[in-house]
């Protein structure tokens, strides 16, 4: 606030705060595996008790669940070495076209 010749002048500054959330619903299933005796006692002991179900998961579902598409491109984009390669393919094969008879 400042005071001049008897006036009161305010500075107001407005400030907007946006949140964004994004609800997720994942829904879990319980699952009965049976396995040997000496490898759930390693697993116990390796991975840890209340741990093992989430290891199990990690490991599984790579081999099972289909990867999000988007994800798998920008993942691909980010590869520097592959998209340089894959651009100097595709502009090698250019100069290939003005070859082929018509």
């Amino acid at each position: 606030m400042q005071n001049i010749s008897g006036l009161l002048t305010l500075h107001v500054t407005r400030v907007i705060i946006r949140l964004t959330f994004e609800e997720v619903l994942v829904m879990q299933k319980k699952l009965t595996v049976t396995i040997d005796e000496e490898v759930y006692e390693g697993l116990r002991t390796v991975i840890g008790p209340r741990k093992i179900s989430r290891f199990i998961e990690d490991l599984v579902r790579p081999h099972v669940v289909k990867k999000d598409m988007y994800a798998a491109y920008k993942e691909m984009a980010a590869d520097q070495i592959r998209e340089s390669e894959a651009l100097e393919r595709a502009e090698g094969t250019i100069g290939d076209l003005g070859d082929e008879e018509r």
